[in-house]
Order: structure tokens, then sequence, then C-alpha cells
């Protein structure tokens, strides 16, 4: 079969309809069309069309492209199709890249264009910023198909594809308008273009997916309003049912928390989230799959807690309901989910199935180009020796090139210890020579933090009230069945995405693993869940540091740390996993001294006491910087999560 590269079309959103006809298009473009390169046919446009403005294309457009490889007649033919299509919002475009090709294409172009009323616009293809990043743009492609830089251009065997010259940069209005002096109207209606577009935002609150809930709690209102008085009553309902299990009895104290942590989540307006978490963890435990006892800030939510979404008692702990939803500041809730690594993928079947597959999807993550790797793709197409390459690559420190070719020496003897300056000044030295390693390094520093490939967020998940292609456009990954979106993480949430962290844990396979086989020799059911808390066992293997294997304990760092602090009471096991991280580290020796009475205890002022007294006067949890801040400063508790 032979292969079908399609015509590229320009076709722009005149406003938000566009913008999602064109999302539209994309996503079919990559789900449905895709050879080689995602392609959509004329049907497809037919039934997109609308509020999209159309512009001919470049060289390889199919009006050009056809005045080019087919004949004249064709190319009318193309060109009353779209006029059919498209009427008053097509436009013949003109490219002067300086090339005998266009010379010939453009007078054809024109004529046409007039023979059918059809207007003009003068366009240059941009594939890099300044005319001088040309080179590095061809090494980008030469990096993309594997080829050397040395090879020449052209088809067939032999040849390697580039850009025929360096043209191919942003030029100035003034340059536009040189180039198309003889052809005024060319240039004004690029304005005509950019008039008939709408500013639209894309930007929108959390929409989540429709949760069925028994008909008891379903509530007239809410269909005609939109509002959630029926899952917040369900959410009530099924906490306070929980709560029951949980703690046996419920006192006003556990009452008053449930029930302003309810009213938070009222007024955010997420309840619908609870409950979908809720649905999806309570199908997994009844899969067998084991989930995490909960991290992150939602292990701080009694609602949570009750719902059996994580493991830990928050009011047992102390831990600050604020961290996770802020009642000042209305943000989605953000669960991180542990499952063993099996069983992972049987909770994201039953979230498919539940929802539909169709309105699930994974997020794709985009790699850039870091500056050792940068370093190593241009010196692979400059043909410059592997070992002289490696040699490079081991003189930059983990920093960006950009950050180090912008230090003046004092700043550089500040930021990096003695070796690493010696090495950086070497790089420094190789740059300004003129041979090929400099070649080397002064084209990967452009070359650094382009898009290298994509893959799929290790994680994420998305789910939808209806069609994802609704909200955004989607693309396929090779290694997974689900749709992938083409909006990275850092903006699904913001485009209006329900954003779920599914992360497959090692460590659970190995504690399910672990109870399987005791229970095969020994015949002993073990239960993780209920493990005492005060084995001393358990607490000499960690004062021995043998933690290999658990969970955040086995570096060798934290390891000799174990060694020191000989931890006696689970509570020391908690400090030490919070200060273990950079920042917090330095105070690790004194909390150790502390502990063993080796150092005096003080506090700053007499009323912090209450809440360090646990940790030895050292402020080790972000719950102790929110509690002080309302004890000392008068802080909401709304205030008090915005400065943590």
């Amino acid at each position: 079969s032979r292969k079908d590269n399609g015509y590229q079309v320009v076709l722009l959103a005149k406003n938000k309809k566009g913008y999602h006809n064109l999302a539209k298009m994309s996503s079919i473009a990559y789900t449905e069309g895709f050879y080689y390169v995602p392609r959509i046919d004329r049907e497809v446009i037919k039934q997109y069309k609308e509020d999209i403005i159309v512009l001919t294309g470049n060289l390889y457009g199919e009006v050009p492209g056809k005045v080019l490889n087919v004949g004249e007649n064709q190319a009318e033919e193309a060109l009353l199709w779209w006029k059919e299509q498209f009427g008053e919002d097509l436009y013949v475009e003109l490219m002067r890249h300086n090339q005998e090709d266009e010379d010939r294409v453009n007078p054809v172009l024109i004529d046409l264009a007039r023979k059918h009323d059809v207007k003009l616009v003068a366009t240059n293809n941009t594939y890099y910023c300044e005319q001088e990043d040309a080179n590095a743009h061809d090494i980008l492609l030469c990096v993309k198909d594997g080829e050397k830089q040395a090879t020449p251009i052209g088809r067939g065997r032999g040849y390697r594809y580039g850009l025929p010259n360096n043209e191919y940069y942003f030029k100035s209005g003034d340059e536009m308008k040189a180039l198309f002096k003889d052809l005024p109207e060319a240039i004004s209606n690029v304005q005509e273009v950019v008039d008939k577009i709408e500013p639209y935002e894309l930007a929108r609150d959390v929409l989540l997916p429709a949760f069925t809930i028994p008909e008891e709690f379903i509530v007239e209102e809410d269909k005609a309003d939109g509002g959630k008085r029926g899952e917040n009553a369900y959410l009530k309902h099924i906490t306070y049912k929980g709560a029951e299990e949980r703690y046996g009895e419920i006192t006003p104290s556990i009452k008053k928390r449930l029930d302003f942590e309810l009213s938070v989540i009222e007024n955010t307006g997420y309840p619908g989230y609870f409950l979908i978490v809720e649905d999806f963890i309570r199908e997994a435990r009844n899969m067998d799959v084991s989930v995490g006892p909960g991290r992150g800030s939602a292990a701080g939510s009694a609602v949570a807690y009750c719902l059996g979404i994580t493991n830990i008692d928050p009011i047992k702990y102390d831990l600050l309901f604020e961290r996770f939803l802020n009642p000042d500041r209305v943000s989605m809730p953000d669960i991180d989910i542990d499952f063993d690594d099996e069983g992972r993928s049987r909770v994201m079947d039953y979230v498919i199935k539940k929802y539909g597959a169709n309105q699930v999807a994974q997020i794709i993550t985009y790699g850039t180009m870091a500056a050792k790797s940068s370093i190593r793709d241009t010196a692979r197409v400059l043909d410059l020796p592997l070992n002289e390459a490696d040699r490079i690559a081991k003189l930059i420190p983990n920093t960006k090139l950009a950050k180090i070719f912008g230090m003046d020496e004092k700043e550089i003897r500040s930021k990096f210890r003695s070796e690493e300056v010696d090495k950086i000044n070497e790089l420094l030295n190789i740059a300004e020579g003129d041979d090929l390693e400099a070649q080397t390094v002064n084209q990967a520093r452009i070359l650094e933090g382009s898009v290298r490939n994509t893959g799929i967020h290790a994680c994420g998940v998305i789910i939808t009230p209806s069609d994802i292609t609704n909200f955004v456009p989607v693309s396929v990954a090779k290694d997974s069945d689900l749709y992938v979106t083409q909006f990275d993480n850092s903006v699904v949430e913001s485009a209006g995405l329900l954003k779920m962290d599914f992360l497959g844990l090692k460590t659970l396979t190995l504690i399910k693993d672990t109870v399987k086989i005791v229970k095969g020799r020994h015949g002993i059911d073990l239960d993780p869940d209920n493990f005492p808390l005060d084995d001393e066992k358990t607490y000499e293997l960690f004062q021995r540091g043998e933690t290999v294997g658990i969970f955040q304990y086995e570096s060798p760092g934290m390891q000799k740390h174990m060694k020191d602090l000989k931890p006696t009471v689970f509570d020391d096991l908690i400090a030490m996993n919070a200060l273990y991280r950079p920042g917090p580290m330095e105070y690790i020796p004194s909390f150790i001294a502390r502990k063993h009475g080796d150092e005096e205890i003080v506090y700053d002022l007499p009323a912090m006491e209450e809440y360090l007294k646990e940790t030895y006067g050292i402020t080790v949890y972000q719950e102790q910087v929110m509690l002080l801040s309302q004890k000392l400063a008068g802080f909401t508790k709304g205030e008090a999560d915005v400065l943590r």
C-alpha cells in the first residue's frame, strides 16, 4: 500500500463553536483516519465545517498540490469544492520562500482566485523563530528521522528530508510587506481573517460525570437548576453509615467534624467527586484489589475515612481537613489512590465499563530534550564521535544549559560545588571554539527544551460527563487501548476535566503476596489493616536499619537516620518520613539529638509547646504550620492553608 500523505489544509476556528469542531476533526483524524499521519476526508469536513475559516495551505495543500503535480483543471475543481463549502471564509494562501516550485504555482493560484472571486492572503511557513535558528531546526529534523546532517537533502535512497532554504522563520510585518509589495491585498486580507475571529475562553470549572444515586435521594429541583441537593443528601447518608462502622459511637466532636467537612464539600459543589471515588474503591476491594491506606492531603478528611476511601483516622492523628479542601477557596479535591500493580488495570476496566470507553481517557505527556540528551542527539546528527559526545554530556551538572550559559562566573561559583565549577568552565571553553565540539554545544543550547516525543501520564485518568471529544481533542497511544488527551497534565483540569490519579504500587503487591504465602505455609490469616502499631520486634528492625522493601524507608540515607534515631513509637516513623525530603532534612540531626535528650528542647514562644511537643519543638508538619498560624496570628482555617 502506498504511503498517503494527503493534503495539508489550514483550518482556523472563528469562535468557541469552531474550536469544538476543530477538536472533533482532530480527534477523528487520530482515532479513525490515522495512517502514517492523522487524516480526515471531505465527509468529516462537511460535518464539522461550521464557524471554520479555510486557507488553501502551502505547496502540500490540495489546490497548489494539484497545480504542481496533477493539472490545473483538477486544481480548479478542488478550489470550487472548498468555495462551495466555505464561501467567504475561504482564502487562497500565497507563500514566497524564494523557491522555484512556488514561483510556478503562485501565478496560477492568483489567476484562479481572481477568476472565482476568492480573496488572497499572504503567509509564511514558520518552523523556527529567528532566521539563524534554521540550522538547529535542521538538526532537529535529523534527530526525528535518525539521519546524519551530512546526508544530502532530497528524495530516494541516500538522501534525507530537509527544508529547501532558511526562509522558514517568523517574518516581521515589514519583511512580509516587502515580499508581497506587488499584491498589497494579500497583506491587508490577513487583518480581515483576524477580525473574523472572536476571542473565547476555554477554561471552565470542572465538570463531573453524572453519578447515579438511589431513587429515594433524588430531588426534583436538581433537574431544573442543576443543583446537587440529592448528591449531598446521599453523601451525608453514606458518611454517617460509615461513621457508625468506623467509630461505633458518634460523639458530638466527631459529628461536628463530619458536619463541617460535609458543609465545605457542599459549598465547593463537589459531592459527586466523593461518590465517584467511593464507588470504584469499594468495587476494587470487592474484586480483591489491594487499596493503599491513603496518601497526601486526602488523609485529612474524616468523610473520606468514613467512606472507606482512606484507612487512616484523621481525628486520631490530628490531620486537618483544610489541607485537603480549603473552605475559603473553591478548588477541586485531589485524591491519589494506590492500588496493587496487578489490580490497577482491573479498577480501570471497571471505570471504563461504568462510564463508557468514550468518556475515559489517559493523559498525554510531552517529553522534551533535556541538557544531556540534546548534546547526545546533536552529536549523533553532526557525526561527532560517541566518546567525545559522552565526555561533553558528563560535564553538565543536573541543570539546564540555558541556565549555565546565562550565569556570570560569580554566580556559577556560588551555585555549584567546586568540582562542578571546573566542569562547567571546561564546557564554556568548548562552546567558545569553532570546531565540531563547539558547534555541538551551541546547537544543543538552541534545541534544549524542544518536544522530542509523547508518552502517557503514568497514573492520570480523565472521566468526562459525555463523549470526551466534546471537551478536548484526543489521540491514540501505541501502548494503550484507551484514548489519550491531546492536552497534557498542566491544562486538562483548567479545561474542566475530572482527573483521577490511579497509582500502581509494587509494595501493595508485595504485602498481598506475603499474606498469601504465610497463609499457604503456616495456615495463619494475616490482616495488614489491623497489625498493632506497638510491636517491639518491628521497631527493632527499624532501629537496626533493616528496612529494605519498606516503602519510603529503604534508601541508604533513611537507613542511616533510622539507626541514629532508634524509633520506639509510630510517631517517630511518621516524623522521619516528613523530615526526609529536601529542606527539612537539615533538622534531622537536631530531631534525633532532642529525642535522646542530648539537646535541649526549646520553643520560640511558650504558646508553641501545645502543637510542637510531640516533635520535640521542631516544626515538622504542614499541619503544625497551619495550627500555629491560627493560634498565634489569628488566621482563619482557609488563610492557614494558603500560608502553608
